[in-house]
């Protein structure tokens, strides 16, 4: 008799590690569900945000609940695909291997990093804790709980000692995250706490609104610009372009304008000026710009490293002479592209190049009112309540989970229709930087800190 006959090995599944679980890794996972490869989702958090609406769980219109949902839910139906809840720590693209926090060493075919941006504070990280940015849940909670808890110490200041020290608001920084959180506190003031204290009026709070370029909005057309500013002004926020920040300490804000430099009280202050890419580019040892993206093709490579793919806010890819925006929109149409890419992999075809295709910018400007730059399906720029309405739509829409969207809807319709908000939660620390010295310090002018109602 011959030798036995052995069975066929079977052909081993190429091993996908996509590393972040925002807008491109979740729409990469997504896109690969149905091809034949494996794939790893690695995040440090559990769960995905929707960062468009991370500035209402700041200002207390939305609970986190409403913006995110578990990965490992999101992905549960899509047999190919495990979820890990770790940090990467390395990176060896020469070996094809990634090493996590816990000590695991992985191995891939093709290596996908979608870990986004962080906040960039240009060389003065001291900054970080006494302007909080907003780009996770944990900002938009310490953001919530700095800015509702300055009306309850002033309230208990009031009641104690008959003054309280001025409360201003200072965020830095007008595009659209900087915007939306002056016109937010704006609206928080001015409509929905006015009747929930009696010995204080939070109307009486002044916003500021600090830019160092020429106007707000800067990446939107000169008309929508002027028309947020326009509604800035309306909703009582104090807009000052061509100013820079030179300086923050707790409770102050230093700054150079047009009038010279001065030196503002703030109660809390709020960091929207600048962004830097994930630390984990620089593990690929290839190129970066000057905020750390990575430089890729249209095909989402690094040079020399056709098995690695960066999508999303981490990559720097250019497009008729300009670099795709780091906004949620070309992230998801990334995320989408990857996985035709792969599927040419597997056919043997050509990759198909990438080509972002813009839907449109817009931006919400306090209660009932935004500016929008349509692209398609029409060309058009529109401002108030049309906008505004065309804002809500597209949010809800691409909400993740049809009980997100139902929840945000209800939250939406329960705000603007009863002046309250229903996450107005504060929770840890009660101190605020620098509340303490300005009330050491005394009122510098009695008459105008008494602020309680008539």
């Amino acid at each position: 008799m011959g030798e036995p006959t052995k069975p066929l090995q079977q052909p081993t599944r190429p091993r996908v590690i996509i590393i972040g679980g925002g807008f491109a890794g979740i729409h990469a996972a997504n896109g690969l569900a149905h091809l034949p490869v494996d794939v790893t989702v690695i995040d440090r958090n559990n769960h995905h945000t929707f960062q468009p609406l991370l500035y209402q769980v700041a200002l207390a219109v939305l609970s986190p609940a409403n913006i995110a949902q578990p990965i490992r839910t999101m992905l549960r139906n899509h047999p190919n695909t495990d979820v890990l809840m770790d940090e990467v720590t390395a990176i060896d693209v020469s070996a094809r291997t990634v090493g996590l926090s816990s000590g695991a060493r992985l191995t891939y075919d093709y290596l996908v990093l979608a870990t986004g941006a962080t906040h960039s504070y240009f060389g003065r990280d001291e900054w970080a804790p006494l302007a909080p940015g907003l780009k996770t849940i944990e900002d938009a909670t310490e953001i919530r709980r700095r800015v509702l808890l300055v009306f309850e110490l002033a309230e208990r200041q009031m009641l104690e000692h008959g003054w309280h020290p001025p409360l201003n608001f200072v965020v830095i920084g007008a595009g659209p995250t900087g915007v939306e959180l002056a016109g937010a506190i704006s609206d928080i003031a001015q409509l929905y706490m006015r009747r929930d204290f009696r010995h204080i009026d939070p109307a009486k709070s002044r916003v500021l609104l600090l830019e160092g370029s020429p106007r707000v909005l800067g990446a939107y057309p000169p008309d929508l610009s002027a028309k947020a500013e326009a509604a800035l002004t309306r909703l009582g926020v104090e807009v000052h372009t061509q100013t820079h920040v030179t300086a923050i300490g707790p409770g102050w804000v230093e700054a150079t304008g047009s009038t010279g430099s001065r030196r503002i009280d703030a109660v809390v202050t709020l960091w929207a000026a600048g962004v830097q890419a994930s630390p984990l580019g620089k593990l690929l040892g290839a190129p970066l710009d000057r905020r750390g993206c990575v430089l890729v093709d249209d095909r989402f490579n690094p040079p020399g490293l056709s098995n690695v793919f960066v999508l999303g806010d981490l990559a720097h890819l250019e497009q008729d002479g300009h670099q795709v925006p780091g906004v949620a929109q070309p992230a998801m149409q990334m995320g989408d592209h990857l996985a035709k890419i792969l599927a040419a992999d597997l056919r043997g075809a050509p990759r198909p190049a990438f080509r972002y295709f813009d839907k449109g910018d817009m931006a919400t400007i306090g209660r009932m009112d935004a500016v929008a730059k349509v692209e398609w399906p029409f060309k058009a720029h529109i401002s108030g309540f049309p906008a505004w309405v065309t804002w809500l739509t597209v949010h809800i829409f691409f909400l993740i989970g049809f009980r997100n969207r139902l929840s945000v809807f209800a939250a939406w319709i329960w705000t603007y229709f009863t002046f309250t908000r229903g996450a107005r939660l504060i929770t840890g620390d009660q101190r605020l930087p620098g509340w303490q010295d300005q009330v050491d310090a005394g009122p510098a002018n009695p008459p105008q800190q008494q602020a309680a109602r008539d």
